[in-house]
């Protein structure tokens, strides 16, 4: 998912998606454990999305405050 993608989600949406990408990253944990996962990328590119909501949404808080 691009930045530019997600900066046009609102707080609602940014909310939801944050909370899907940690469902498929605690399940793709729970695979790994049953070692059923041959892509280990998943867990970087997933990793890399949830960090990049997260910014967004720190971003718009800092710019709420001021």
């Amino acid at each position: 998912m691009k930045i530019k993608d997600i900066r046009e989600f609102n707080e609602k949406e940014l909310d939801s998606k944050l909370h899907d990408l940690q469902n498929e990253l605690f399940g793709l944990r729970m695979k790994m454990k049953t070692t059923e996962i041959t892509n280990n990328a998943q867990f970087k590119n997933i990793r890399k999305d949830i960090s990049r909501i997260l910014t967004i949404q720190n971003e718009r808080i800092k710019k709420q405050e001021k």
